[in-house]
């Protein structure tokens, strides 16, 4: 009886054994083909790009820095201003949509991104800075 005892000792210590090692493993999921993203860097070259993003129209150091932020390229060199071929200002709608931009050292909070291009500020981003 003394052997029965240990054999079922050496069955628990066993058990416990293989759940400690079965807990202890890792899983390691396949993305499919195809190689992972990697983080993208940009350089400091400056060739300006104008770019847009959904109403957002804004100048970019260069069309890594738009691609970056998730813009899209429609001409190079700056963005022009907000006027019309006539010379006056740009009309911008009622519609609260609200943007955080800057102007050198000053953060602002627009009404919309329109707004806020009107006064050549550049959208930070959505919602209230």
């Amino acid at each position: 009886m003394i052997f029965s005892g240990l054999s079922v000792l050496r069955q628990g210590l066993l058990m416990v054994a293989l759940a400690f090692l079965v807990g202890s493993c890792t899983v390691v999921v396949d993305q499919g083909p195809g190689p992972l993203p990697e983080p993208q860097y940009c350089t400091r070259e400056y060739v300006p790009v104008c770019a847009v993003r959904g109403g957002d129209r804004q100048t970019f150091a260069n069309g890594c820095r738009a691609e970056q932020a998730g813009y899209r390229i429609v001409r190079r060199g700056q963005c022009r201003g907000e006027f019309d071929g006539g010379g006056s200002p740009a009309m911008c709608t009622m519609e609260y949509r609200p943007v955080c931009a800057r102007r050198g050292n000053t953060l602002r909070t627009f009404a919309n991104a329109c707004g806020a291009r009107a006064e050549n500020f550049r959208i930070l981003g959505n919602g209230p800075c």
